[in-house]
């Protein structure tokens, strides 16, 4: 049986990390390892934790999760971090994806919404909250001329970000499945991206949004 993914917790109130950690201890692939109630604690504790991935409070005390998560990244690179905060507001979306964290999540989110966001995470790849791509992407324009997306691949995926999938997506365009299979598969390789999610936050990431 695999090892159990390592999480770190860092969040200031107790309340919410005890039911983080009765959450995340449920599962068998998952682990708390250790918990800390600030930024400067969880780098205190990253030196003698193996940790492979990081829950973050973005409202951290002293140096917020942001900062925290910035830092994280520059000394331990393969640890994966997961946002975890209490607004949807677009600045802190793309402060946070600025600083490395590898998934944002809604602590308003479900639990099985946030184990989603931990194991894509764990996994290598990206997420964004369903809530916050439809905030954040949904009536965004990427400038064509510093965009690698042509129009259409544009419309596809700000339909991606809703939620939409691949006949919907058809549906609104009027285009067919295939076609809109075609504009996703061109997406991805353009962005170098693993899958929709993934590209969705290259894109905001490389400032095309």
């Amino acid at each position: 049986m695999p090892e159990p993914t390592h999480i770190l917790l860092v969040e200031d109130h107790a309340f919410t990390r005890d039911g983080l950690r009765a959450t995340l201890n449920l599962e068998s692939d998952l682990q708390v390892v250790a918990e800390a109630r600030s930024g400067e604690e969880a780098l205190e504790i990253l030196v003698q934790h193996r940790v492979d991935l990081a829950v973050v409070d973005i409202g951290l005390p002293g140096m917020d999760g942001i900062a925290t998560a910035r830092e994280i990244k520059r000394r331990w690179p393969t640890v994966r971090i997961v946002m975890l905060t209490a607004h949807d507001l677009r600045e802190e979306v793309f402060a946070s994806l600025a600083s490395g964290a590898d998934a944002y999540c809604l602590k308003s989110a479900s639990p099985e919404l946030l184990l989603l966001a931990i194991r894509a995470a764990a996994a290598g790849s990206a997420y964004l909250d369903p809530q916050v791509a439809h905030h954040v992407l949904g009536g965004v324009r990427m400038p064509e001329a510093r965009s690698p997306l042509t129009r259409r691949e544009l419309e596809v995926l700000k339909l991606i970000a809703d939620g939409l999938p691949n006949k919907e997506i058809a549906e609104q365009l009027g285009i067919s499945v295939s076609t809109v299979k075609l504009h996703v598969q061109d997406i991805l390789v353009k962005l170098q991206a693993a899958d929709r999610t993934q590209a969705a936050v290259k894109a905001l990431r490389a400032g095309l949004l």
